[in-house]
């Protein structure tokens, strides 16, 4: 399916989650945001994405992600793969840990103008999720292509996607941790 955008630019469906910019020179404004906001409550697991990129194959993936407060991003790291996040609206707390499930380190992250970073790049295979903070947290994510499944590892010690209250009780514990450990510093 093809849709229509602005005179600007097309994007196809690929599913409820993930749009594909469709025209050879993509750029993305509020226009975009706002067209990513007004479905994301219409998805399942409250996440969406507009790919730069043409397919999973591409060296290169660039994606306008957004996420909800409900959003639940399985703890994951990458394998041979750097990430980068750069936060365009909204705040969130990217939590790091260490194999076992430890916290290793806290980053609060928001947009430009909250004075607080704004952006980080993951080059080696750390596992990683956000707490979202805000109503929604929009995202500009780059990482190396092609996608493989095979190169995502998601933590043992955390809850499956379909694991509701394993779901429930992991957030409420991170945030319970994250609120706490933000405070000793903040």
């Amino acid at each position: 399916m093809r849709l229509d955008l602005s005179n600007d630019m097309n994007i196809k469906k690929i599913n409820r989650e993930v749009f594909v910019a469709d025209d050879p020179i993509v750029n993305v404004g509020n226009q975009e945001i706002e067209f990513l906001k007004m479905r994301v409550g219409n998805t399942e697991r409250k996440r969406i994405r507009l790919c730069a990129h043409k397919d999973i194959g591409d060296r290169l993936h660039e994606m306008f992600i957004m996420l909800s407060k409900e959003t639940y991003i399985r703890p994951h790291k990458h394998l041979n793969k750097a990430e980068s996040l750069h936060v365009i609206e909204g705040s969130a707390d990217a939590v790091f840990f260490d194999e076992a499930g430890n916290i290793t380190e806290v980053m609060p992250l928001s947009d430009y103008s909250s004075g607080k970073p704004f952006y980080y790049r993951i080059v080696e295979p750390f596992y990683h999720t956000l707490c979202i903070r805000s109503d929604f947290l929009v995202f500009h994510e780059a990482t190396q292509g092609p996608f493989q499944r095979s190169d995502t590892v998601f933590a043992p010690w955390s809850p499956v996607e379909d694991d509701s209250d394993g779901i429930r009780e992991f957030i409420r514990k991170l945030s319970d941790t994250v609120y706490k450990l933000s405070e000793r510093v903040g």
